[in-house]
């Protein structure tokens, strides 16, 4: 699981992790706004006891869980406002197979729901705690935002950095000076969908046929990894331009290579960060 990030409530430090690529929010954390740290569990506990949340609980899990135990849902709910019913976060997951909680130990232990139950959970709190809580939230997510828009644009910059050494390469060993402007634009095109064809499989042409109402061009829609190789890619082939290897050798290689950084790139913990 990835490591833990942090948001300020009102004084309370909240933990926010990631499970099944979606966000959590630790609900022992934002308990103690109520009561102290030693009281959290029993917070959560009477909270999650009463039928107004078992079947908001219930309600998400029909809508994002296909496994969801409706059955065992069903008896909870039967029994829920009786004074000697009780409910923890675990039994809860343990018998209906939910996955909008989950409950962990250890350092950043505690009990853990997704953002949508969880700011459903600072109405227990208080109004103006869920408020500053999905206040700080959003503040964390623009923050995420920011900093993979800007890693996204270094990556296209140094893409569109290299793409000039490899258009200079093209220039210097593939046009003749005889060429007109039309066939040699027409070169510029054919050397990048060489590259195009090495990491993305299809030709410019073919992608803005398969994704007429996608925005941009095939690179526009690359992921970060992508753009990563497709740097790497045009250097590669302005050397192998200068070794005059023909395009059919050319495209290979630079597959291969396409295929080797790529496997190497989506296992890469910094670039999983940045997700």
């Amino acid at each position: 699981m990835p490591k833990n990030k942090t948001i300020e409530v009102q004084n309370i430090k909240v933990a926010v992790t990631s499970f099944n690529e979606e966000d959590y929010i630790c609900l022992t954390d934002m308990a103690q706004a109520k009561l102290d740290a030693s009281r959290a569990a029993d917070v959560i506990k009477n909270w999650i006891r009463t039928r107004t949340t078992l079947e908001f609980l219930g309600t998400w899990e029909k809508i994002y869980n296909p496994n969801f135990k409706v059955v065992e849902f069903d008896h909870f709910k039967s029994q829920a406002g009786l004074p000697a019913f009780v409910l923890s976060p675990s039994l809860w997951v343990e018998k209906t197979n939910a996955t909008g909680i989950f409950s962990k130990a250890g350092r950043y232990g505690g009990t853990y729901a997704h953002k949508d139950i969880a700011f459903e959970f600072g109405s227990a709190i208080s109004a103006e705690f869920k408020l500053y809580l999905i206040k700080e939230f959003q503040r964390l997510k623009e923050e995420e935002s920011d900093r993979l828009k800007l890693q996204w644009n270094f990556q296209r910059t140094l893409a569109k950095v290299n793409y000039h050494i490899h258009t200079d390469a093209v220039k210097e060993k593939l046009i003749p000076e005889s060429l007109s402007k039309a066939q040699i634009n027409f070169i510029y095109a054919s050397e990048a969908d060489l590259l195009n064809m090495a990491l993305f499989g299809k030709t410019a042409r073919q992608w803005r046929e398969e994704n007429p109402e996608t925005e941009g061009n095939i690179r526009d829609q690359a992921t970060i990894e992508q753009l990563v190789v497709l740097s790497n890619l045009e250097s590669i082939n302005a050397m192998l331009i200068h070794q005059q290897l023909p395009p059919t050798e050319r495209l290979t290689q630079l597959n291969q290579i396409a295929i080797t950084q790529m496997t190497s790139l989506v296992n890469a913990k910094p670039i999983k960060h940045l997700k």
